[in-house]
């Protein structure tokens, strides 16, 4: 299982990559290999702010649908569109081409609440 030491993960299996003011967001290696074969994805509009933890979106697969949570309260800036021809880029590509969403953050000390990936390891074990 593949988790970057450089990101930050939640205990519901959302990674978490900061760049100043903006966190990529999207759901891990492990919460991929799970789900299996991604078929759909419900993602939040542009503009929308969200609060730690609020469900911004679902994720389809053949088996289950499963919600997806924000790490980070404040306003999502950009979503990965391109999923929409290519689900399964999430199962190829989690760390990148699979992210989901991009958020402008509002409250910088959520990010220290963050789990980081050693603590995410012991998690999924």
């Amino acid at each position: 299982m593949n988790i970057p030491s450089e990101l930050k993960y939640t205990k519901e299996h959302e990674w978490v990559r900061v760049e100043g003011k903006v966190a990529t967001i999207g759901v891990t290696d492990y919460a991929q290999a799970e789900l299996t074969d991604i078929t759909f994805f419900e993602l939040p509009e542009i503009g929308r702010n969200v609060k730690q933890m609020e469900e911004i979106g679902v994720i389809e697969t053949s088996k289950a649908v499963s919600e997806i949570y924000s790490p980070l309260s404040g306003k999502i800036v950009e979503i990965n569109s391109a999923l929409d021809d290519t689900p399964d880029t999430l199962n190829s590509d989690p760390y990148g081409g699979g992210w989901l969403v991009k958020i402008e953050i509002s409250d910088d000390a959520e990010v220290g609440q963050l789990l980081s990936a050693d603590a995410y390891k012991e998690l999924t074990e």
